[in-house]
């Protein structure tokens, strides 16, 4: 249809009143069904939100605006179609209709990662999924779903798939060598997400590139760490693998490992001493007792004779150990004391001998 001929039809048909009032039904059907269609939903939406299930919920809150599209998708094509006289190629009707299976998917995606990290909650910490494992799986699918999508509606547009395809893998070798730290930083960020060595809000520390803090934000180039001293951390995700990385913030306890040495003095005291001790960490409340507790006389040092406390806290909180810590050691040197024995610190000993006047003699001369 050239321009002369879409004159005519609008002189034509513009002042058809037969026309308008069709155009005009047509958009009124098209706010009746969408104007039931969220009633239907409203009513839906509260029956299923009585559910256990969150499924549903998750299926019908993506399907909502999808359907919407749909409807006034239909109104418009068939004002276009049959009215206006406009012939929509089938391809574009096609391509619009993978566009709105598209738009479902990562909607219901969407939904399904907030459905896990709510169900989260209410889980025991044994049984819960990592936070970035899921938004790292919901990145995936929804990368999926979106090149999927893109090579449909190429496919459906006349487009060969398998070109693309090719010129894809030529490009992506090019690409590869241009990028390859870019894509060592990607599969370094999604072996994090897989393999889980750390979340955030880990505190974590590696000695080989001296770095230490709390996770922040795990991305897929680069992840953000804070320091203790507050300053922000970006370090590439291709480091972590080839650096050992400790994370103190999955520890099950912590652990106290003190020597302590008395005077020689007191050396008859020490069995005593260690006894006692020993006996007041098995009971001591913020102690576990199912882990390893070693309290021994093991060393004769040169200014005192030592024994060493060995034992595990509850607690993996780092100011709460400090005050348990604090707290055993006032109850180690109260023990000493109880025991009228004394801590050790350096010293020197000089003996003095007395010598006769024969040897006083013997020096003098």
């Amino acid at each position: 249809m050239d321009l002369s001929q879409i004159e005519i039809w609008f002189e034509n048909n513009l002042g058809d009143s037969t026309f308008i009032l069709k155009v005009f039904l047509v958009v009124f059907i098209t706010l009746l069904v969408n104007f039931l269609w969220r009633r239907l939903y409203t009513k839906l939406h509260r029956q299923l939100s009585k559910t256990k299930n969150n499924w549903d919920d998750a299926i019908l809150v993506s399907i909502s605006k999808p359907i919407v599209a749909v409807f006034w998708g239909i109104g418009g094509w068939v004002i276009i179609n049959y009215l206006f006289e406009f012939p929509i190629p089938p391809k574009l009707r096609d391509v619009a209709l993978v566009f709105v299976v598209s738009w479902f998917l990562v909607r219901f995606i969407r939904e399904a990662e907030q459905n896990l990290a709510e169900s989260n909650k209410d889980k025991i910490a044994e049984d819960k999924i990592d936070h970035s494992t899921i938004e790292a799986i919901s990145k995936l699918l929804r990368v999926s779903v979106s090149i999927t999508t893109t090579l449909v509606i190429l496919q459906t547009m006349g487009v060969s798939i398998s070109a693309v395809l090719a010129f894809g893998g030529i490009g992506g070798i090019a690409i590869g060598f241009a990028a390859k730290d870019l894509l060592a930083n990607f599969f370094g960020g999604l072996m994090i997400y897989l393999d889980r060595p750390f979340s955030v809000g880990d505190w974590i520390r590696s000695n080989d590139r001296n770095i230490e803090g709390t996770v922040e934000y795990i991305g897929w180039r680069q992840t953000r760490i804070r320091t203790f001293d507050k300053r922000p951390l970006y370090v590439p995700n291709a480091i972590f693998n080839s650096i050992t990385v400790e994370n103190p913030s999955r520890m099950k306890n912590r652990r106290i490992y003190e020597t302590i040495g008395i005077r020689y003095d007191d050396i008859n005291e020490m069995r005593k001493i260690v006894e006692q001790v020993k006996a007041m960490l098995q009971s001591h409340p913020d102690i576990d007792s199912t882990q390893t507790l070693i309290v021994n006389f093991n060393q004769f040092s040169a200014s005192s004779i030592d024994f060493f406390v060995y034992t595990f806290t509850k607690t993996t909180d780092w100011i709460n150990f400090h005050e348990i810590k604090q707290n055993i050691l006032f109850e180690i040197a109260d023990i000493i004391q109880i025991n009228q024995a004394e801590m050790a610190y350096p010293t020197q000993r000089l003996q003095f001998e007395t010598l006769t006047e024969s040897e006083i003699e013997k020096m003098a001369q």
